[in-house]
């Protein structure tokens, strides 16, 4: 079985940790045997806060900049940067400029649990 869909048919969801935060959801569990994928968007000026994951995620920068805090390190990530999140491990997101943020993010499939740190 196969899938095909355009994503400007999805609607983004407002999510409710940080300011300017939607999510697409692309592929989602119930659709795909081993990953889910999203397109989460993060408006200029948004964040979304220090958290964990119980799982990995594999990420792709589509557009914009933001100071991303992985662990104890940050950094600047722009479009066709690539990032991977090892699980338990603290993330968070700051926008830079006058740009959205967008990015794929690929999470295996199983139960994310995730916990807010500030």
């Amino acid at each position: 079985m196969y899938l095909h869909k355009q994503i400007n048919s999805i609607e983004a969801a407002p999510q409710k940790a940080g300011k300017g935060v939607s999510m697409k959801m692309l592929l989602s569990m119930e659709e795909s045997p081993n990953f889910a994928m999203r397109n989460f968007i993060i408006d200029a000026g948004g964040h979304m806060p220090l958290h964990t994951n119980s799982v990995e995620h594999e990420q792709y920068v589509l557009s914009g900049y933001a100071s991303v805090q992985i662990g104890d390190e940050i950094i600047e990530a722009k479009a066709g940067d690539i990032l991977l999140i090892p699980a338990g491990v603290s993330h968070s997101y700051k926008t830079v400029g006058d740009e959205a943020y967008s990015f794929l993010c690929l999470i295996p499939k199983g139960e994310d649990c995730i916990t807010i740190i500030d």
